[in-house]
């Protein structure tokens, strides 16, 4: 199949997306130059929820149209099932442009961090599928190209009805070569928060690690249960901008031991062993310089372990089942 035809099928006309959105009444979101819809949408023979994210290109026509061409490019090449489902795009005049995605019903992450249900298992499989995410986006063999992300933070990680984590927020990513997968590649669209790689500053770029590091600063806030940040999504981004980020998750846990930033609720629930694997391989992959900090594909393993710890720590009574009904089981909830 062409990419051209590969594309199409992700090409929707305006007339469907103004239906969608109750002819564009159905605003949840209305920043200066987007605007975010909500509305229903016949896909694949089913009617579903979705969002509309909708750009203005009038006075940042050519970097913006960069930026909706190469999020378009990038979202209509992968497929994973802990990435965010794109239903499709549509382009109207030279500035108006449209993207869909499916609605996920749980909403994003960052609004459950300090929310005393959501377990530390759940936690666990919601943190080892944005791994795999990542590590599709890096490393799948299936392409010829690779994709840094540049905007990994709590905000931008969905989730389903089934709690089942989906990452979006491809605004920003870039792509290289296959065989360039490991070079530096320079930008000035980045987002000057807690998440971002402190080696961005001095070198202008980012590279995959710089994703593993934004991906740690998220494991810290699963496990202390608050946001790094003020995840104001209204937030400018400009590369000048140099304000203090404030008395943030990671500054706090430079003047505190982690045991007395986790809840005591969640604290209780966690397996030893499993917490320590966790919290090891958040500090990795947070290290100041890019070489000591570990591949996405490492902490997929590490935190595979972690849950496959904190399983057994839940279900005993499973430890006497049969090696190869206890490695099915684990392949499951992996």
């Amino acid at each position: 199949m062409s990419s051209l035809k590969y594309l199409s099928h992700y090409e929707l006309s305006f007339e469907d997306i103004e239906s969608a959105t109750n002819d564009f009444e159905n605003i949840i979101k209305d920043k200066m130059f987007e605007r975010i819809y909500e509305g229903r949408m016949l896909h694949s023979g089913q009617s579903i929820d979705i969002v509309v994210r909708k750009i203005f290109y009038i006075f940042q026509e050519d970097d913006d149209n960069r930026k909706f061409r190469m999020e378009k490019s990038i979202l209509s090449s992968l497929n994973h099932t802990n990435l965010v489902s794109v239903i499709g795009f549509c382009e109207e005049k030279e500035y108006l442009k449209y993207t869909v995605y499916k609605k996920e019903a749980n909403g994003s992450l960052n609004k459950y961090l300090s929310d005393k249900t959501l377990t530390w298992m759940q936690r666990l499989k919601i943190c080892l599928g944005v791994a795999n995410a990542l590590s599709y986006i890096h490393y799948d063999v299936g392409r010829d190209f690779s994709v840094i992300h540049c905007n990994i933070r709590s905000s931008k990680i969905l989730l389903d009805d089934k709690w089942e984590p989906k990452l979006s927020g491809f605004q920003l990513a870039l792509k290289n070569t296959a065989a360039r997968r490991h070079r530096l590649l320079l930008t000035r669209d980045v987002v000057k928060d807690a998440y971002l790689d402190p080696k961005y500053k001095k070198t202008g770029g980012v590279t995959h690690k710089s994703d593993v590091y934004s991906f740690g600063v998220v494991l810290l806030e699963v496990l202390c249960g608050m946001s790094a940040t003020d995840d104001d999504e209204d937030k400018d981004i400009d590369e000048d901008d140099d304000d203090e980020l404030g008395e943030g998750l990671l500054s706090q846990l430079k003047k505190s031991h982690l045991d007395d930033m986790i809840d005591p609720h969640l604290r209780k629930q966690m397996e030893p062993e499993s917490f320590k694997i966790f919290s090891d391989t958040a500090y990795w992959c947070i290290k100041e310089d890019r070489a000591d900090r570990p591949y996405i594909d490492q902490v997929v393993k590490r935190l595979e372990k972690a849950l496959e710890l904190q399983w057994k720590h839940e279900n005993p009574v499973n430890l006497t089942s049969s090696p190869c009904e206890r490695e099915s089981f684990q392949l499951d909830i992996v």
